[in-house]
């Protein structure tokens, strides 16, 4: 079976909605400031692909307009009960990272937190992110990659072929994806699990 589909991530991600904030806040410290670095502006519009049960929100500041995407329409409920306490000004969209439906220069700052390991077609969705960012916008990328400049290992493919049906993949190679859009990277930071996941900053 083909694992690194919608189907199979819709389905997964419904399954784990009811704990997915408990796993997700572990990372909250690399959320902030992942954030933190597109520097929001009052005004700005911001775009989070892959949104989940809106972790993000809550490091977002509340004078700009924020949009929020993801495949699994159970994610929402908990990003509307999220948002009832937070008051920030959003809106929810079932969509497909792949293909989204925005129109080209849509948004100022655009999120791409734990999404592009786990999308079916990693550079067909920072090409889009491309496509609806605005010039001068910036991308702020937080996720598991290989290490800049490594290949992946037979003992690291060996579990990905369970961390991949279960979870994401972990044997992808941002620069491979990164060099096939216009993006320049401004700065790139080891984070969680050794460097395992990076903060990786790109302006267009």
């Amino acid at each position: 079976m083909k694992v690194n589909t919608n189907s199979w991530n819709r389905i997964r991600y419904t399954f784990y909605t009811p704990i997915y904030d408990l796993i997700g806040k572990y990372f909250a410290a690399s959320r902030k400031a992942s954030v933190n670095s597109l520097e929001i502006k009052s005004g700005d519009k911001i775009l989070i692909i892959g949104a989940g049960t809106g972790l993000d929100l809550e490091f977002l500041p509340q004078d700009c307009e924020i949009t929020l995407t993801d495949i699994t329409p159970s994610m929402f409920e908990k990003v509307r009960r999220r948002n009832s306490k937070l008051k920030r000004n959003i809106v929810v969209l079932v969509m497909d990272g792949q293909d989204l439906t925005f129109s080209e220069n849509s948004f100022d700052k655009i999120i791409l937190h734990l999404i592009l390991a786990v999308i079916p077609d990693p550079v067909a969705c920072l090409r889009e992110t491309e496509r609806v960012l605005k010039a001068g916008g910036r991308v702020a990328v937080f996720d598991k990659f290989l290490p800049k400049n490594k290949k992946a290992g037979v003992v690291r493919k060996f579990f990905n072929l369970f961390t991949n049906l279960f979870f994401s993949d972990i044997t992808r190679d941002f620069e491979s994806i990164q060099t096939k859009t216009i993006f320049r990277i401004l700065s790139d930071v080891p984070a969680d699990f050794r460097g395992n996941f990076r903060r990786i900053l790109l302006s267009k």
